[in-house]
């Protein structure tokens, strides 16, 4: 499942900014779409695991803060997405829940940013932009898993 995060964050490293946004606000998140398989085939402790572990890598791969981020937005994501699939018990849409971690993960990560830098002024000015961007970039997440659930749908019953 590793794998399949790196090579999806790989591929979208690969995608050219998203025009009026900033290159660090305009990333998809392909990777959810393991986080969201992980909760919903696997289990809730195993998508936690993968956010613990991506974020391990991050740290490896781009330093402590960086993984830090990771780690915060990764877990808020996690935690939005059972915390909706428990409340609806799954009459929630794909996108809804996709929206949700992106909106989660972006506000994990500007949380951690204001206290790294002990300056709350950061979320006043980041939130609105992060907040927009969660619901782009969650909608788009949330169809791509609701056009590759079917298949994922088959991998798990063949297991």
């Amino acid at each position: 499942m590793l794998a399949l995060i790196l090579i999806l964050t790989m591929l979208e490293n690969m995608l050219p900014p998203f025009p009026m946004l900033p290159p660090q606000f305009g990333r998809i998140g392909l990777s959810n779409v393991i986080i969201m398989y992980l909760i919903f085939f696997l289990g809730k402790k195993e998508a936690v695991a993968m956010a613990v572990i991506k974020a391990l890598f991050s740290v490896l791969t781009r330093g402590p803060i960086a993984g830090l981020l990771s780690l915060a937005g990764g877990l808020l994501a996690v935690v939005m997405i059972c915390f909706l699939l428990w409340v609806f018990k799954h009459s929630i849409s794909y996108v809804a829940l996709s929206i949700a971690g992106a909106i989660g993960h972006n506000v994990g990560q500007l949380l951690t940013a204001c206290v790294i830098m002990q300056n709350w002024n950061l979320f006043v000015f980041y939130f609105p932009v992060l907040l927009i961007s969660g619901v782009i970039f969650g909608t788009i997440t949330g169809v791509f898993l609701q056009v590759i659930m079917p298949v994922f749908n088959k991998i798990h019953k063949g297991w």
